[in-house]
C-alpha cells in the first residue's frame, strides 16, 4: 500500500487524520483489485491506478476502459455523451439569463 500510494505526508497530525487517510487508501487500493480481477487484459497494479487516477472525472465504463482504451472513447463520442463533461454550469431549459 505504501508503494502505490503516498501515505509518506499527511496533512492532518492527529490520530483521527491519519486514520481516515490510511482508510481511504485501503478503500481505493480495494475498489481498484475488485477492477482489475474484473478485467480480462492483464495490468499492472501501478498502471491500472495511473490510468484510473486520469480517467477520475470523465464519464467512462470502468469495466470496459480497461479493455480497450481508444475504443470506449471512440464509442463515447460516437454516442456523443460527452456534451456535459466538461461544463461547470450544464444547460438549464427554462432558465433566462
Amino acid at each position: 500500500m505504501k508503494q502505490n500510494f503516498s501515505l509518506k505526508y499527511f496533512p492532518g497530525d492527529n490520530q483521527n487524520a491519519i486514520e481516515i487517510q490510511i482508510w481511504g487508501s485501503m478503500l481505493a487500493n480495494l475498489l481498484i483489485t475488485l477492477v482489475r480481477s474484473n478485467v480480462k487484459r492483464p495490468w499492472a497494479f501501478s498502471n491500472m491506478v495511473s490510468v484510473i487516477r486520469q480517467q477520475l472525472m470523465s464519464y467512462i465504463n470502468i469495466y470496459c476502459f480497461p479493455e480497450d482504451p481508444e475504443g470506449s472513447w471512440r464509442s463515447i463520442i460516437n454516442k456523443q455523451q460527452t456534451k456535459y463533461q466538461n461544463s461547470l454550469f450544464p444547460e438549464m431549459q427554462g432558465a433566462c439569463f
